[in-house]
């Protein structure tokens, strides 16, 4: 793993088309900004485990969360 340290304002490039920024610091949270290509899948980590558990069945609708949809990163303010 490595290890970066970054102020707010500064970024970090993954590869040649992926930028991470960090946004803000407000107490122990960062906000940050990534910018990728449309083509680049990019979720959080929770979501991502969410969406890779294997199927195991048909549950009910009131007993499985919505599977979650695709963000435009552009209509988050």
């Amino acid at each position: 793993m490595l290890v970066l340290t970054r102020k707010k304002h500064q970024s970090i490039m993954v590869g040649d088309n992926i930028e991470i920024s960090i946004l803000d610091v407000i107490g122990d949270k960062v906000r940050i900004g990534i910018q990728a290509p449309r083509e680049v899948a990019v979720f959080r980590k929770e979501v991502f485990l969410e969406i890779q558990a294997p199927v195991s069945g048909l549950p009910d609708a009131a007993e499985s969360p919505a599977t979650p949809a695709a963000v435009n990163p552009e209509s988050i303010s």
